[in-house]
Protein backbone atom coordinates (compact mmCIF):
# COMPACT_ATOMS: atom_id res chain seq x y z
CA UNK A 1 0.00 0.00 0.00
CA UNK A 2 2.91 2.64 0.93
CA UNK A 3 4.52 2.28 -2.97
CA UNK A 4 1.55 3.11 -4.34
CA UNK A 5 0.22 5.78 -2.07
CA UNK A 6 3.99 7.65 -2.75
CA UNK A 7 3.98 6.91 -6.62
CA UNK A 8 0.56 8.26 -6.62
CA UNK A 9 1.40 11.40 -5.07
CA UNK A 10 4.42 11.69 -6.79
CA UNK A 11 2.78 11.17 -10.41
CA UNK A 12 -0.27 13.69 -8.99
CA UNK A 13 2.97 16.46 -7.94
CA UNK A 14 4.51 16.01 -11.43
CA UNK A 15 1.21 16.51 -13.60
CA UNK A 16 0.54 19.44 -11.17
CA UNK A 17 3.83 20.94 -12.01
CA UNK A 18 4.31 20.47 -15.10
CA UNK A 19 0.56 20.24 -16.86
CA UNK A 20 0.27 23.84 -14.71
CA UNK A 21 3.13 25.30 -15.94
CA UNK A 22 3.00 24.86 -19.85
CA UNK A 23 -1.08 24.61 -20.45
CA UNK A 24 -1.87 28.41 -21.01
CA UNK A 25 0.84 30.82 -20.45
CA UNK A 26 -1.20 33.47 -22.12
CA UNK A 27 -4.12 33.04 -19.43
CA UNK A 28 -1.44 32.91 -16.47
CA UNK A 29 -0.04 36.35 -17.88
CA UNK A 30 0.86 38.84 -14.86
CA UNK A 31 3.42 41.65 -14.50
CA UNK A 32 5.26 40.73 -17.31
CA UNK A 33 7.65 43.68 -17.70
CA UNK A 34 8.03 45.68 -21.21
CA UNK A 35 9.24 49.18 -21.32
CA UNK A 36 7.85 51.96 -23.75
CA UNK A 37 9.80 55.18 -25.16
CA UNK A 38 8.19 57.95 -26.11
CA UNK A 39 10.87 60.23 -28.29
CA UNK A 40 7.87 62.01 -30.20
CA UNK A 41 8.98 65.78 -30.50
CA UNK A 42 5.33 66.45 -31.47
CA UNK A 43 4.94 68.35 -34.47
CA UNK A 44 2.51 72.47 -35.52
CA UNK A 45 -0.74 71.87 -37.23
CA UNK A 46 -2.31 74.75 -37.80
CA UNK A 47 -0.39 76.91 -35.21
CA UNK A 48 -1.36 74.06 -32.59
CA UNK A 49 1.28 71.55 -31.02
CA UNK A 50 0.78 68.01 -31.15
CA UNK A 51 2.37 65.13 -29.76
CA UNK A 52 1.16 61.85 -31.58
CA UNK A 53 3.76 60.20 -29.08
CA UNK A 54 1.94 61.24 -25.62
CA UNK A 55 -1.19 60.23 -27.15
CA UNK A 56 -0.11 57.00 -27.91
CA UNK A 57 1.70 56.52 -24.90
CA UNK A 58 -1.42 57.25 -22.47
CA UNK A 59 -3.41 55.16 -24.75
CA UNK A 60 -1.11 51.92 -23.97
CA UNK A 61 -0.97 53.09 -20.72
CA UNK A 62 -4.86 52.77 -20.26
CA UNK A 63 -5.18 49.67 -22.52
CA UNK A 64 -2.76 47.60 -22.05
CA UNK A 65 -4.11 45.51 -19.04
CA UNK A 66 -1.91 46.39 -15.84
CA UNK A 67 -2.64 42.88 -14.37
CA UNK A 68 -1.10 40.98 -17.20
CA UNK A 69 1.86 43.93 -18.61
CA UNK A 70 3.99 45.41 -16.47
CA UNK A 71 4.47 48.80 -18.79
CA UNK A 72 7.08 50.80 -17.24
CA UNK A 73 7.23 53.99 -19.12
CA UNK A 74 11.12 54.99 -19.75
CA UNK A 75 13.67 57.21 -21.65
CA UNK A 76 16.06 55.39 -24.27
CA UNK A 77 19.28 55.18 -21.97
CA UNK A 78 17.25 53.72 -18.77
CA UNK A 79 15.48 51.49 -21.45
CA UNK A 80 18.32 49.97 -22.80
CA UNK A 81 20.02 49.30 -19.38
CA UNK A 82 16.49 47.79 -18.24
CA UNK A 83 17.28 45.22 -21.61
CA UNK A 84 20.66 44.76 -20.89
CA UNK A 85 20.07 43.50 -17.61
CA UNK A 86 17.61 41.18 -18.64
CA UNK A 87 15.21 42.99 -16.26
CA UNK A 88 12.69 43.62 -18.86
CA UNK A 89 11.46 41.04 -22.19
CA UNK A 90 10.64 43.72 -25.05
CA UNK A 91 10.52 47.25 -25.90
CA UNK A 92 8.35 49.60 -27.46
CA UNK A 93 9.93 52.75 -29.25
CA UNK A 94 8.11 55.46 -30.49
CA UNK A 95 10.26 57.69 -32.86
CA UNK A 96 11.57 61.40 -32.28
CA UNK A 97 9.96 62.26 -36.23
CA UNK A 98 6.72 60.43 -35.08
CA UNK A 99 4.28 63.24 -35.13
CA UNK A 100 6.14 64.96 -38.26
CA UNK A 101 5.86 62.11 -40.54
CA UNK A 102 2.33 61.58 -39.81
CA UNK A 103 1.93 64.88 -40.76
CA UNK A 104 3.55 64.65 -43.83
CA UNK A 105 2.12 61.48 -44.27
CA UNK A 106 -1.97 63.91 -44.54
CA UNK A 107 -0.72 65.96 -46.43
CA UNK A 108 0.69 63.36 -49.00
CA UNK A 109 -2.70 62.07 -49.64
CA UNK A 110 -3.46 65.00 -51.13
CA UNK A 111 -0.28 66.04 -52.36
CA UNK A 112 1.74 64.20 -55.26
CA UNK A 113 5.33 62.79 -53.93
CA UNK A 114 6.71 59.96 -52.56
CA UNK A 115 6.84 59.66 -48.75
CA UNK A 116 7.31 57.04 -45.86
CA UNK A 117 4.97 55.77 -43.23
CA UNK A 118 6.16 56.29 -39.68
CA UNK A 119 7.72 53.35 -37.87
CA UNK A 120 7.06 52.46 -34.04
CA UNK A 121 9.57 49.63 -33.47
CA UNK A 122 9.10 46.55 -31.03
CA UNK A 123 12.68 45.76 -29.79
CA UNK A 124 12.63 41.94 -27.95
CA UNK A 125 15.35 40.85 -26.10
CA UNK A 126 15.88 37.16 -27.06
CA UNK A 127 18.76 37.05 -24.36
CA UNK A 128 15.86 36.33 -21.95
CA UNK A 129 14.11 33.63 -23.75
CA UNK A 130 12.41 32.63 -27.14
CA UNK A 131 9.48 32.32 -25.78
CA UNK A 132 9.54 35.98 -23.75
CA UNK A 133 9.97 37.31 -27.39
CA UNK A 134 6.63 35.97 -28.54
CA UNK A 135 4.94 37.02 -25.91
CA UNK A 136 6.66 40.76 -26.60
CA UNK A 137 5.55 40.63 -30.05
CA UNK A 138 1.90 39.14 -29.10
CA UNK A 139 1.22 41.85 -26.93
CA UNK A 140 2.70 44.82 -28.69
CA UNK A 141 1.08 43.86 -32.04
CA UNK A 142 -2.48 43.65 -30.46
CA UNK A 143 -2.09 47.06 -28.71
CA UNK A 144 -0.41 48.62 -31.63
CA UNK A 145 -3.33 47.20 -34.14
CA UNK A 146 -5.96 49.30 -31.67
CA UNK A 147 -3.63 52.75 -31.98
CA UNK A 148 -3.04 52.27 -35.65
CA UNK A 149 -6.71 52.30 -36.02
CA UNK A 150 -7.40 55.10 -33.94
CA UNK A 151 -4.46 56.87 -35.44
CA UNK A 152 -5.73 56.60 -38.46
CA UNK A 153 -9.12 57.49 -38.00
CA UNK A 154 -8.22 61.11 -36.32
CA UNK A 155 -5.71 61.00 -39.55
CA UNK A 156 -8.42 60.48 -42.15
CA UNK A 157 -10.65 63.10 -40.13
CA UNK A 158 -8.12 65.77 -40.10
CA UNK A 159 -7.40 65.78 -43.48
CA UNK A 160 -10.73 65.50 -44.30
CA UNK A 161 -11.62 68.52 -42.18
CA UNK A 162 -8.85 70.16 -44.25
CA UNK A 163 -10.14 69.49 -47.10
CA UNK A 164 -13.23 70.52 -46.49
CA UNK A 165 -12.29 74.17 -45.59
CA UNK A 166 -10.12 74.36 -48.24
CA UNK A 167 -10.97 77.23 -50.64
CA UNK A 168 -12.01 74.49 -53.60
CA UNK A 169 -13.89 73.10 -51.04
CA UNK A 170 -15.56 69.46 -51.47
CA UNK A 171 -12.35 67.70 -52.65
CA UNK A 172 -12.99 64.35 -51.84
CA UNK A 173 -10.07 61.37 -51.09
CA UNK A 174 -9.66 59.15 -53.16
CA UNK A 175 -9.50 55.16 -51.87
CA UNK A 176 -6.09 54.66 -51.93
CA UNK A 177 -5.27 57.84 -49.60
CA UNK A 178 -8.28 56.33 -47.49
CA UNK A 179 -6.33 53.14 -46.94
CA UNK A 180 -3.10 54.72 -45.83
CA UNK A 181 -4.54 56.84 -43.67
CA UNK A 182 -6.27 54.54 -42.13
CA UNK A 183 -3.02 52.50 -41.42
CA UNK A 184 -0.59 55.05 -41.12
CA UNK A 185 1.49 53.08 -39.00
CA UNK A 186 4.53 50.37 -39.57
CA UNK A 187 5.23 48.39 -37.01
CA UNK A 188 8.92 47.25 -37.03
CA UNK A 189 10.21 44.09 -34.70
CA UNK A 190 13.88 44.71 -33.62
CA UNK A 191 16.09 42.28 -31.85
CA UNK A 192 18.11 43.82 -28.77
CA UNK A 193 21.64 42.12 -28.83
CA UNK A 194 20.48 38.74 -31.07
CA UNK A 195 22.27 35.62 -29.30
CA UNK A 196 25.04 34.22 -31.90
CA UNK A 197 24.73 30.80 -33.47
CA UNK A 198 25.33 27.99 -30.93
CA UNK A 199 23.31 28.99 -28.24
CA UNK A 200 20.69 27.13 -29.25
CA UNK A 201 17.90 30.42 -29.91
CA UNK A 202 17.99 31.11 -25.72
CA UNK A 203 17.79 27.26 -24.97
CA UNK A 204 21.71 26.58 -24.81
CA UNK A 205 21.79 28.33 -20.62
CA UNK A 206 18.65 26.10 -19.77
CA UNK A 207 20.38 22.93 -20.71
CA UNK A 208 23.62 24.08 -19.46
CA UNK A 209 21.91 24.74 -15.95
CA UNK A 210 19.83 21.48 -16.39
CA UNK A 211 23.57 19.61 -16.51
CA UNK A 212 24.73 21.37 -13.35
CA UNK A 213 21.94 21.10 -11.54
CA UNK A 214 21.90 16.90 -12.72
CA UNK A 215 25.68 16.72 -11.64
CA UNK A 216 24.94 17.81 -8.36
CA UNK A 217 22.09 15.40 -7.81
CA UNK A 218 22.56 12.65 -9.61
CA UNK A 219 26.71 13.03 -8.32
CA UNK A 220 24.98 13.15 -4.66
CA UNK A 221 23.10 9.64 -5.34
CA UNK A 222 26.34 8.15 -6.82
CA UNK A 223 28.50 8.90 -4.49
CA UNK A 224 26.05 8.16 -1.38
CA UNK A 225 25.44 4.19 -2.84
CA UNK A 226 29.32 3.81 -3.84
CA UNK A 227 30.16 5.20 -0.55
CA UNK A 228 28.00 3.34 1.60
CA UNK A 229 28.61 0.20 -0.32
CA UNK A 230 32.38 0.45 -0.34
CA UNK A 231 32.18 1.18 3.89
CA UNK A 232 29.59 -1.87 4.17
CA UNK A 233 26.25 -0.36 5.02
CA UNK A 234 24.68 -1.57 1.68
CA UNK A 235 25.54 -4.76 -0.15
CA UNK A 236 26.80 -3.97 -3.97
CA UNK A 237 24.67 -6.02 -6.35
CA UNK A 238 26.19 -7.16 -9.81
CA UNK A 239 23.13 -8.99 -11.39
CA UNK A 240 22.05 -12.36 -9.36
CA UNK A 241 25.53 -11.66 -7.31
CA UNK A 242 25.84 -9.60 -4.33
CA UNK A 243 28.98 -8.39 -2.26
CA UNK A 244 28.45 -7.56 1.17
CA UNK A 245 31.65 -5.53 2.91
CA UNK A 246 31.90 -6.08 6.58
CA UNK A 247 30.51 -2.78 7.96
CA UNK A 248 33.69 0.15 8.79
CA UNK A 249 33.72 2.00 12.03
CA UNK A 250 33.07 5.17 10.75
CA UNK A 251 30.30 7.77 12.94
CA UNK A 252 27.66 8.93 10.66
CA UNK A 253 29.34 12.56 10.25
CA UNK A 254 32.49 10.87 9.22
CA UNK A 255 31.01 9.18 6.51
CA UNK A 256 29.06 12.48 5.36
CA UNK A 257 32.18 14.20 5.15
CA UNK A 258 33.61 11.69 3.36
CA UNK A 259 31.19 11.82 0.78
CA UNK A 260 30.93 15.46 1.17
CA UNK A 261 35.07 15.28 0.05
CA UNK A 262 34.41 13.25 -2.88
CA UNK A 263 31.43 15.31 -4.57
CA UNK A 264 34.07 18.29 -3.85
CA UNK A 265 36.88 17.00 -5.65
CA UNK A 266 34.30 15.86 -8.66
CA UNK A 267 32.68 19.09 -8.95
CA UNK A 268 35.18 20.82 -10.92
CA UNK A 269 36.50 18.05 -12.67
CA UNK A 270 32.66 17.92 -14.41
CA UNK A 271 32.23 21.22 -14.51
CA UNK A 272 35.65 21.50 -16.79
CA UNK A 273 34.20 18.49 -18.62
CA UNK A 274 30.95 20.21 -19.54
CA UNK A 275 33.58 23.53 -20.40
CA UNK A 276 35.41 21.19 -22.71
CA UNK A 277 32.14 19.53 -24.45
CA UNK A 278 30.99 22.97 -24.94
CA UNK A 279 33.96 24.16 -26.62
CA UNK A 280 33.90 20.76 -28.93
CA UNK A 281 30.11 21.16 -30.18
CA UNK A 282 31.04 25.03 -31.05
CA UNK A 283 29.03 27.05 -27.64
CA UNK A 284 29.70 30.58 -27.48
CA UNK A 285 31.92 30.59 -24.30
CA UNK A 286 33.46 34.54 -23.94
CA UNK A 287 33.39 33.71 -19.90
CA UNK A 288 34.76 30.21 -19.66
CA UNK A 289 36.71 31.11 -16.42
CA UNK A 290 33.29 32.51 -15.07
CA UNK A 291 31.22 29.51 -16.49
CA UNK A 292 33.64 26.91 -15.08
CA UNK A 293 34.02 28.65 -10.94
CA UNK A 294 30.11 29.12 -11.15
CA UNK A 295 29.66 25.62 -12.13
CA UNK A 296 31.90 24.02 -9.84
CA UNK A 297 29.96 26.08 -6.93
CA UNK A 298 26.69 24.79 -7.97
CA UNK A 299 27.76 21.84 -8.30
CA UNK A 300 29.34 21.20 -4.83
CA UNK A 301 26.30 23.19 -3.36
CA UNK A 302 23.38 21.02 -5.04
CA UNK A 303 25.92 18.00 -4.15
CA UNK A 304 26.81 18.47 -0.40
CA UNK A 305 22.81 19.67 0.22
CA UNK A 306 21.52 16.34 -1.81
CA UNK A 307 23.71 14.26 0.33
CA UNK A 308 22.88 16.03 3.71
CA UNK A 309 19.12 15.11 3.16
CA UNK A 310 19.78 11.79 2.65
CA UNK A 311 22.11 11.47 6.00
CA UNK A 312 18.88 13.31 7.56
CA UNK A 313 16.26 10.98 6.46
CA UNK A 314 17.78 8.43 4.89
CA UNK A 315 16.33 6.18 1.90
CA UNK A 316 13.79 8.76 1.97
CA UNK A 317 16.04 11.45 1.08
CA UNK A 318 16.01 10.36 -2.68
CA UNK A 319 12.18 11.14 -2.92
CA UNK A 320 13.01 14.76 -0.99
CA UNK A 321 15.86 15.45 -3.31
CA UNK A 322 13.78 14.33 -6.37
CA UNK A 323 11.18 16.63 -5.26
CA UNK A 324 13.42 19.39 -4.27
CA UNK A 325 15.47 19.41 -7.25
CA UNK A 326 13.99 18.05 -10.15
CA UNK A 327 9.53 18.25 -10.10
CA UNK A 328 9.98 21.48 -8.45
CA UNK A 329 12.76 22.55 -9.89
CA UNK A 330 12.19 22.14 -13.62
CA UNK A 331 8.91 24.29 -14.37
CA UNK A 332 10.04 27.13 -11.64
CA UNK A 333 13.33 27.48 -13.59
CA UNK A 334 11.65 30.21 -15.55
CA UNK A 335 13.74 29.12 -18.30
CA UNK A 336 11.69 27.99 -20.93
CA UNK A 337 8.49 29.47 -20.01
CA UNK A 338 9.17 33.13 -18.14
CA UNK A 339 7.79 33.05 -14.90
CA UNK A 340 5.51 36.13 -15.29
CA UNK A 341 3.66 33.48 -17.60
CA UNK A 342 3.28 30.79 -15.45
CA UNK A 343 1.09 30.16 -12.02
CA UNK A 344 1.62 32.43 -9.81
CA UNK A 345 3.14 30.12 -7.57
CA UNK A 346 5.55 29.24 -9.34
CA UNK A 347 7.16 32.78 -8.90
CA UNK A 348 7.07 32.17 -5.02
CA UNK A 349 8.80 28.92 -6.00
CA UNK A 350 11.62 30.11 -7.65
CA UNK A 351 12.34 32.67 -5.13
CA UNK A 352 14.33 29.42 -3.06
CA UNK A 353 14.61 26.67 -6.05
CA UNK A 354 17.97 25.74 -6.20
CA UNK A 355 17.79 25.35 -10.18
CA UNK A 356 16.19 28.90 -10.44
CA UNK A 357 19.26 30.21 -9.26
CA UNK A 358 21.51 28.20 -10.98
CA UNK A 359 19.76 29.73 -14.17
CA UNK A 360 19.95 33.28 -13.44
CA UNK A 361 23.60 33.03 -13.06
CA UNK A 362 24.25 30.42 -16.16
CA UNK A 363 22.44 32.97 -18.37
CA UNK A 364 23.62 35.59 -16.84
CA UNK A 365 27.73 34.25 -17.82
CA UNK A 366 26.38 33.04 -21.28
CA UNK A 367 24.57 36.21 -22.62
CA UNK A 368 24.85 38.98 -20.58
CA UNK A 369 28.71 39.12 -20.09
CA UNK A 370 29.00 37.60 -16.66
CA UNK A 371 27.42 41.02 -15.13
CA UNK A 372 26.20 40.99 -11.78
CA UNK A 373 22.79 42.60 -12.01
CA UNK A 374 21.20 40.35 -14.73
CA UNK A 375 21.16 37.36 -12.13
CA UNK A 376 24.95 36.11 -11.51
CA UNK A 377 24.98 38.14 -8.29
CA UNK A 378 21.73 36.17 -7.24
CA UNK A 379 23.19 33.13 -8.16
CA UNK A 380 26.39 32.77 -6.33
CA UNK A 381 24.78 34.13 -3.28
CA UNK A 382 21.97 32.29 -3.01
CA UNK A 383 24.34 29.04 -4.41
CA UNK A 384 26.33 30.34 -1.51
CA UNK A 385 23.61 30.21 1.12
CA UNK A 386 21.93 26.73 -0.08
CA UNK A 387 25.67 25.13 0.29
CA UNK A 388 25.94 26.97 3.73
CA UNK A 389 22.42 25.34 4.82
CA UNK A 390 23.36 22.30 3.71
CA UNK A 391 26.64 21.57 5.51
CA UNK A 392 24.54 22.99 8.61
CA UNK A 393 21.56 20.25 8.56
CA UNK A 394 24.18 17.66 7.17
CA UNK A 395 26.43 18.42 10.14
CA UNK A 396 24.15 19.20 12.94
CA UNK A 397 21.96 16.28 12.22
CA UNK A 398 24.65 13.46 12.15
CA UNK A 399 26.45 14.90 15.31
CA UNK A 400 23.01 14.73 17.18
CA UNK A 401 22.99 11.30 15.71
CA UNK A 402 26.05 9.64 16.56
CA UNK A 403 25.33 11.59 20.21
CA UNK A 404 22.55 9.61 20.38
CA UNK A 405 23.77 6.07 19.66
CA UNK A 406 21.70 5.74 16.61
CA UNK A 407 25.06 4.22 14.97
CA UNK A 408 24.69 2.73 11.06
CA UNK A 409 23.97 -0.99 11.70
CA UNK A 410 21.61 -3.64 11.99
CA UNK A 411 19.22 -3.99 14.45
Amino acid sequence: MGPLLVVTALMSLLATMYLGYVIDPEKNLHDFPIALVNQDDGDIRDGTPVNVGDQITQALTDRVPADKVDLRVAGIAEAQRLLGNGEVYGAILLPSDLSKRLSILGAGAVVPGDIERPAITVVTNPRTGTYATQIVQIVAQEALTQVDAEVGKQLTAAVEDELNSAPAGGTELTGAARLALADPIDVLIDPYRPLPDGTGRGLSAFFYTLLVVLAGFTGAMIVHTMVDSALGFIPTEYGPWFVHHPTAPHSRLRTLLLKWGVITVAAPIVSGIFLGIGTLLDMPLDHALALFLFSTLAIVAVGVTALSILAVFGSAGLLVNLVLFIVLGLPSAGATIPLEATPQYMAWLAAFEPMHQIYLGVRSILYFDAHGNPGLARGVWMSLLGLAIGLVLGAVATFVYDRKGLERRSR
